[in-house]
């Protein structure tokens, strides 16, 4: 299969614009033979926390109609990053479209102190699963839970995807999190980070690759969006900035 990620600049609060550019992106990857595309953490609003409530959506919400046409009729996977509704504070979700099912969520389980007073922890699907490969699932801080790497190599994962939103500081710590992860857990990880502004910080991009034994295989540059994907057969890696 080829898994890949996207290194999206999101405008901050609207929606339609967005969509618009994720819809870009994706037909990009579909050109690339992509059967997998996965967005950073709330790419569809843009990381903004103290904007969220006002911007909360459901996974039903027809603006996002196109991507599950888009799903359906090109037999691809997409995750987008949304703020979900929920009775006490928004969840930080992945929308996940799978040709001819229903729309998922993945939710956001282990916030950072930093977003516990404008979200509320969400529940973790089990993964997704393309043939004989099983993905794990993660967004942002979650890769810095001991846990979660954990609980996603026991479930028998091979794929460890995250979805973030980090700063320079914060992308550097993540890589060094990950390409460990990946040789402990003979995992192939990659993540996928925001370029442009995330509530008043600039987004750290080095959107990236490794394979099973941690070792890095492509990672895009701090300001750009592009694309990165991966054979899982062949290990090949495409790399693509815009």
């Amino acid at each position: 299969m080829k898994i890949c990620v996207i290194q999206a600049r999101s405008a901050t609060g609207d929606i339609q614009q967005n969509i618009i550019n994720h819809k870009k992106l994706i037909a990009l990857a579909i050109a690339y033979k992509a059967d997998t595309i996965i967005f950073p953490e709330l790419s569809i609003t843009g990381y903004e926390p103290s904007l969220t409530k006002a911007l909360a959506t459901g996974k039903d919400d027809s603006r996002f109609d196109d991507f599950q046409e888009i799903s359906d009729s090109h037999g691809v996977t997409i995750g987008i990053g949304v703020p979900t509704r929920n009775d006490t504070a928004p969840r930080i979700s992945m929308v996940i479209f799978q040709p001819g099912k229903a729309r998922e969520l993945y939710s956001k389980k282990y916030l950072h102190a930093d977003e516990e007073p404008f979200f509320t922890s969400g529940e973790n699907l089990t993964g997704l699963k393309n043939g004989n490969t099983h993905i794990a699932l993660a967004i942002c801080y979650e890769l810095s839970v001991p846990d979660h790497s954990e609980n996603a190599y026991k479930s028998g994962a091979s794929v460890y995807l995250t979805s973030v939103a980090k700063t320079p500081r914060g992308v550097e710590k993540a890589v060094q999190s990950l390409s460990t992860i990946a040789a402990n857990y003979s995992m192939t990880v990659l993540m996928a980070n925001c370029v442009g502004e995330c509530e008043g910080e600039t987004a750290g991009g080095k959107t990236s690759i490794w394979n099973n034994k941690g070792v890095l295989l492509g990672q895009l540059n701090d300001t750009d969006e592009g694309l990165l994907i991966i054979d899982t057969r062949t290990q090949e890696v495409i790399e693509k900035s815009l």
